[in-house]
């Protein structure tokens, strides 16, 4: 992706990265002092994530809790600040420790500056995963 991509052509990139399980190339879409916040997260879990050392620190493991399978429906809004964009999304897949379906909807908050993603909140429900409760994985925070 080059410093010029369009926020909506990179965050429908990322998803394809999310889905081959490349995550690393999916962190390096972020600015080094990018933001990831997850205002619904419960209590413990993390609720904010500075700096693109601690956003790959969280999302190392994903591929080994969360096995996407598809995002069935992506809907990208573009908002008055050029820069940001509003995404309301459907991921469905598997949590790999139960073999239980995952099933979210998520609407994401995302900024891009300069070809990366510089500020990303996350509104998801944690009673989906909560349910599960064999799935730890967005309780890690370090």
């Amino acid at each position: 992706m080059t410093m010029n991509t369009a926020p909506a052509d990179l965050y429908r990139h990322g998803l394809k990265l999310l889905l081959d399980k490349d995550i690393a190339a999916w962190t390096d879409l972020w600015d080094d002092k990018g933001v990831f916040e997850f205002p619904f997260a419960p209590d413990g879990w993390p609720k904010r994530l500075e700096g693109k050392a601690a956003i790959a620190d969280y999302m190392r493991g994903y591929p080994d809790h969360i096995d996407l399978h598809d995002f069935p429906h992506v809907e990208i809004h573009q908002t008055t600040a050029e820069p940001t964009i509003v995404v309301e999304m459907r991921a469905v897949g598997r949590l790999v420790e139960t073999g239980n379906p995952y099933d979210m909807t998520y609407i994401a908050v995302v900024t891009v500056e300069d070809g990366r993603i510089t500020r990303y909140r996350d509104y998801w429900n944690p009673l989906v995963v909560l349910q599960d409760a064999a799935s730890d994985f967005p309780r890690r925070s370090r």
